[in-house]
């Protein structure tokens, strides 16, 4: 098979501009504040000194201008949403420390910001910009951290002194796992069932006080430390417990439900569960920076193990009296390379996601704003899921120097490894994936109508219509084109796009059945979505393949330079046909593939691992990650070798 053409070289300028993206200034700023801050991790000292550091390099991070990005311009901010979820992107050489940036300016701050209504935008946000309030989201209980509508945490209402009672009734309610909380939080945003005069109005947000402004905790208030973890040691996670805390009638954010001083409910949402996932649609912000986090950790992982693999050389090389370098041989290249492949297309899907956020948000376009929720919880758990496995691949391709504290790997491994459950379990992520795209059956099946399921699905997210992504017109011109059918056809963009545009409405089509043949007279709700729950999981998850696949090809289509783009090419060829080989099972069994083509689809792995190698480190370079993040001596002690190894290549090519 022959491989279709990989230049011998491209505009690493030109590549670094594309993957910059729209938010380029921001990466260039974030760049130029790092360059002279020092952010050491801190991972070596004990529990409490790690966190003094951390929030002392928040301090630092506060005099850069970096935590204004995403604020509003009244309140000191610079009012860039996209901007603030590029800025912490840039901090996952220092994972404790962009989590705690982010428990302050995403989540606390971004809580007030988008919860609140004025009254609170001027009182609370500059002090949180700068610091001078630090905070808390206090959202997760021990007995609820998925079911968000059903936290037992209560603030009733008490018309004779016009305040709020906070109260955890139970254990259960107490809560779990709370950032800021142990050490450093003054002031908690609190998610609790709102009750007036013994009616409850559903879940919302109230701003309590935890601490004093010496630190002291306040009555009413226990808080308990989480203690050590795996990894972000510099987060001070707590637990909190109320008991009978009150709070003013102001303390309640309004923006989407207020109460008056004579207890009188209202709402700009009649539907209270309308109304709950509006305002949980206000904070994907959150979701969004994990999602971009956990590929910046990724890519950093990869330049480890990319730029050691260059230049460690294992066994003799035939015919030569040099060892053979271990990134020339093709079981180490099939290791990294699919993975640096799929770090670019959700590189690609994480820049569209981000662009559709800051477009959207406060936009009032519901349609979209469902849309975008469904799309968050898909490329989140796509995307922890692949950090996870991809920093490991790292770290084992790095042999015994990839297990040593000093090559970082051992950390980003341990840090990131919480992301696959950190602002939303994967799983449960992925099934509101699926109920988004059930949504586009509601109307074919009246039977779903009569159980349940309509409303565990529709409810949920009503009338949201997945879409093609990004570069709408080009895809839909790949996928109309003919395409030969032969062992070359696995290089066609046409066709390697229609193939999984197939498989997503072949397995949503049975998925919608498979519940339609399930939906009869006593038919249990709960169990007949339990038993299709594979099959709910799977709908998702190829869902989320075909629209990050079509941001790469959107990505490809902007690149300029004709040798960048072709580069590019290839990397988006090695993506699918990785995708492919991974789920060649299930294209076989529904007949979408031949065993000659999926032999063809193996083969031509092997080769664009081949074409790629030359280029690799180039590569992931690109991505532009500061360099002080890039700490471990394989790394930086291998440029030079690398080189030399370059040469030496070239000389036997000549």
């Amino acid at each position: 098979m022959d491989i279709p053409r990989t230049p011998a070289g491209f505009d690493a300028g030109e590549l670094a501009a594309l993957l910059d993206g729209r938010w380029a200034d921001v990466r260039a700023q974030v760049r130029s504040a790092l360059e002279g801050t020092e952010l050491p991790p801190g991972d070596h000292l004990d529990t409490e000194a790690h966190r003094a550091l951390t929030l002392e390099q928040l301090h630092l991070l506060v005099k850069s201008g970096i935590p204004e990005i995403g604020f509003p311009v009244a309140q000191g901010g610079q009012g860039d949403t996209g901007g603030s979820v590029v800025s912490l992107e840039m901090l996952a050489g220092n994972l404790s420390l962009m989590v705690k940036s982010g428990v302050q300016w995403g989540l606390f701050g971004g809580a007030v910001q988008a919860l609140g209504t004025e009254r609170h935008h001027e009182r609370y946000l500059p002090s949180i910009i700068n610091l001078d309030l630090p905070g808390c989201f206090a959202m997760t209980e021990t007995g609820h951290g998925s079911d968000v509508q059903r936290l037992r945490s209560t603030a009733a209402y008490d018309p004779a002194t016009e305040e709020f009672v906070v109260h955890t009734p139970h254990e259960s309610a107490r809560k779990e796992y709370i950032g800021n909380a142990a050490r450093d939080g003054r002031m908690a945003v609190v998610f609790a069932q709102l009750f007036t005069g013994g009616q409850g109005h559903g879940v919302h947000a109230f701003m309590v006080p935890i601490r004093d402004s010496a630190g002291a905790v306040l009555p009413g208030v226990h808080i308990e430390d989480c203690g050590r973890k795996a990894g972000l040691n510099g987060v001070d996670n707590g637990r909190i417990t109320f008991d009978n805390v009150r709070v003013p009638r102001e303390a309640l954010l309004n923006r989407y439900g207020d109460v008056a001083a004579d207890g009188t409910y209202s709402s700009p949402i009649d539907s209270t569960g309308k109304r709950f996932f509006t305002m949980l649609g206000t904070l994907i912000r959150g979701r969004i920076s994990v999602a971009g986090t956990a590929g910046s950790a990724t890519k950093l992982a990869l330049e480890i193990a990319l730029r050691y693999g260059s230049a460690r050389r294992q066994f003799d090389r035939p015919g030569t009296d040099e060892e053979t370098v271990v990134l020339d041989y093709l079981g180490h290249q099939r290791k990294l390379l699919p993975a640096l492949a799929k770090t670019f297309a959700l590189h690609f899907a994480q820049e569209q996601l981000v662009s559709t956020l800051h477009e959207v948000q406060g936009s009032g376009d519901e349609r979209a704003q469902r849309e975008l929720e469904s799309r968050t919880a898909g490329i989140k758990a796509v995307t922890t899921w692949h950090a996870t496995r991809t920093i490991q691949i790292a770290r084992e391709a790095c042999g015994g120097a990839g297990y040593l504290a000093e090559n970082q790997l051992p950390q980003l491994k341990a840090d990131t490894d919480v992301f696959t459950t950190f602002e939303g379990d994967n799983t449960v992520l992925l099934q509101l994936v699926a109920k988004g795209l059930l949504t586009n059956y509601k109307g074919q099946f009246d039977e779903l109508g009569t159980m349940g399921m309509a409303r565990f699905v529709a409810d949920q997210f009503v009338g949201a219509v997945i879409e093609r992504t990004a570069a709408k017109s080009l895809v839909q011109r790949l996928v109309d084109a003919a395409v030969p059918d032969d062992e070359e056809a696995v290089f066609e963009r046409g066709w390697q796009v229609k193939l999984f545009d197939d498989r997503e409405r072949h397995v949503l089509d049975g998925l919608a059945r498979r519940l339609r043949r399930a939906t009869g007279g006593s038919a249990d709700p709960f169990e007949v979505f339990n038993d299709a729950q594979d099959h709910v999981l799977r709908a998702a998850r190829v869902h989320i393949d075909r629209v990050v696949l079509e941001a790469f090809v959107a990505g490809v289509e902007r690149c300029q330079d004709p040798d960048t783009a072709l580069v590019l090419e290839r990397l988006c060829d090695l993506y699918v046909l990785s995708t492919v080989e991974e789920d060649r099972g299930w294209f076989l069994e529904h007949e979408r593939i031949t065993p000659r083509r999926a032999k063809a689809v193996t083969e031509a792995v092997n080769g664009l691992c081949q074409a790629l190698r030359p280029h690799a480190v180039d590569l992931v370079a690109a991505f532009g990650l500061p360099r002080q993040w890039l700490t471990a001596p394989i790394a930086n002690g291998a440029e030079q070798q690398r080189q030399e190894v370059q040469r030496e290549h070239d000389r036997r090519d000549v």
